[in-house]
């Protein structure tokens, strides 16, 4: 069995979904794995990982929308170090994923054809996350 480690750096816009598939299948096919077990950690408290829609448009606006409801920024959190979206963003976080496992079958992650791996940025302003990705497999 074979491993590799590596880093994405990712660039958010500002809360919403940045797709990150095309990313993480390049450095799949740079891997020397053809098939095993992707894993990619997101290295932050305020943004996390999901897979979706992929062709739709509204579907990241939806969700954005979605979790801009359920956890408003207008109240009164004890936590603003960092503004008034920090909080917000730490329990959108604690409701989604910080880490995903993605087979790779043939060098090729294993998605459905209407799915795609995206980055959840949570906070208003864009932002540099940096992910970690570990790939184990034959």
């Amino acid at each position: 069995m074979k491993q590799q480690v590596g880093k994405l750096s990712v660039k958010t816009q500002g809360q919403g979904l940045t797709m990150i598939t095309a990313d993480l299948s390049s450095w799949i096919l740079r891997s020397a794995i053809n098939t095993g077990l992707l894993t990619i950690w997101c290295k932050h408290t305020s943004a996390s990982l999901t897979v979706q829609e992929n062709t739709d448009i509204s579907v990241r606006s939806d969700i954005l929308n979605y979790f801009n409801d359920l956890v408003p920024e207008n109240r009164s959190y004890q936590h603003t170090d960092e503004g008034s979206d920090d909080m917000p963003a730490h329990l959108k976080t604690m409701l989604t994923e910080t880490s995903l496992s993605i087979p790779v079958i043939d060098r090729k992650l294993s998605l459905g054809p209407w799915q795609a791996v995206y980055l959840f940025e949570h906070r208003k302003r864009p932002h540099i996350r940096e992910l970690v990705l570990h790939v184990m497999g034959n």
